[in-house]
């Protein structure tokens, strides 16, 4: 039924630079190559990880890290067959794991650093102590490469956009959502995969809070599908490394184009240097889509600079830039101290960013 509403998702792969940027995606989602999850599992940790330090833990998965380099690239190049590696145990997906859960017990996930234990019930900025999710569907209204979308939407956010679309699992209501465990989320993942998901999509709210069961979840589930990180990407470098090797395809949203807009609308700071570090490293490790969503009034303070830094920086990303703003949560409730992002952006100003991302030289309509 998708193909017949959403026929672009098919078309979008005759596009030759799609097909190029989004290679491993495409592959991993054709069951050509295998997920770098599954990869993951294969990768031997000589150490149970139970039984190491924090630090040796760390160092062991910089070592694991190396290890997976050369085998990912022998998979990529065919000179490695994968289905010929055995699984291993511990492996390269347990250092992950229990480094996650250590995190989780003095919680560093996101660069707020809250530092609280979540394993005992303390609630940082995310606001959430274990892992609810909301709702999973196959979702229709994505990128044209990602539909249908395996969608899984978490509870809590590090965030407080005050234009939130997804205020109430976000900010509001972030427990109200079922509780999950690792097994319970495997699960999940396979039956969206037997509907026909694509890809398995982490959002929310924001994903970054339940790392610790996602890539736990991964040790139990046993069909290969992409994983798909859909995140404002203000997670942590410890975050990100445990991430590496586990997202064949990133979906980012880059926001502001600077930091006093990003600490005006969403209470976060140093919001430049981190997002923008995050975002550059996904690029640099593999296929990305990064999402900037167009707000009335921010095109020279956050458009622009936004555009220019991903010119500058990610050549290979495809580029959504989003005109589906409208005024919610706060802005709807209070629109007289928001009065910049009060109303939706005109047809004027999304033609002038999509006429400044081609002069850049920015691919952007085959996923906007």
């Amino acid at each position: 039924m998708w193909r017949i509403f959403r026929p672009d998702a098919i078309v979008v792969w005759s596009n030759p630079t799609v097909q190029e940027r989004l290679y491993w995606y495409k592959a991993v989602m054709d069951n050509k190559m295998p997920a770098k999850f599954t990869i993951c599992k294969k990768i031997e940790a000589e150490e149970d990880p139970e039984n190491l330090s924090i630090e040796e833990l760390w160092k062991l998965h910089e070592d694991l890290s190396r290890r997976f380099d050369d085998v990912f690239a022998k998979i990529r190049s065919g000179e490695i067959d994968f289905k010929e590696l055995k699984d291993a145990k511990p492996n390269f997906l347990d250092v992950k794991i229990e480094i996650a859960y250590r995190i989780y017990e003095n919680c560093e996930f996101c660069e707020r650093r809250c530092g609280v234990n979540r394993k005992e019930g303390e609630v940082g900025v995310c606001k959430v102590d274990r892992v609810y999710v909301h709702s999973w569907f196959l979702h229709h209204g994505e990128e044209a490469p990602l539909v249908p979308s395996g969608t899984i939407f978490y509870g809590g956010c590090n965030f407080k956009c005050v234009f939130c679309q997804n205020h109430d699992i976000s900010q509001e209501f972030p427990k109200d959502g079922v509780v999950v465990d690792a097994k319970k989320l495997a699960l999940i993942q396979k039956d969206l995969r037997a509907e026909g998901a694509r890809n398995i999509n982490h959002v929310g709210g924001d994903p970054t809070p339940n790392t610790h069961v996602i890539l736990e979840s991964l040790r139990y589930l046993d069909v290969n599908v992409p994983q798909l990180w859909n995140s404002n990407m203000y997670c942590s470098e410890e975050t990100m490394k445990l991430l590496r090797e586990v997202i064949d395809i990133w979906l980012p949203d880059l926001k502001y184009g600077n930091d006093r807009c990003a600490e005006r609308l969403s209470f976060v700071k140093n919001y430049w240097k981190i997002a923008t570090r995050n975002i550059k490293w996904a690029h640099d490790w593999a296929d990305i889509i990064i999402r900037h969503l167009v707000m009335p009034n921010h095109l020279e303070c956050c458009t622009k600079p936004i555009l220019r830094w991903i010119a500058e920086n990610c050549p290979r990303a495809l580029v959504n830039i989003m005109e589906q703003y409208r005024p919610e949560f706060l802005v709807v409730r209070n629109p007289e101290r928001w009065k910049d992002i009060a109303r939706r952006p005109t047809v004027a100003e999304m033609e002038e960013a999509y006429s400044y991302a081609r002069k850049l030289g920015i691919v952007y309509e085959p996923v906007s």
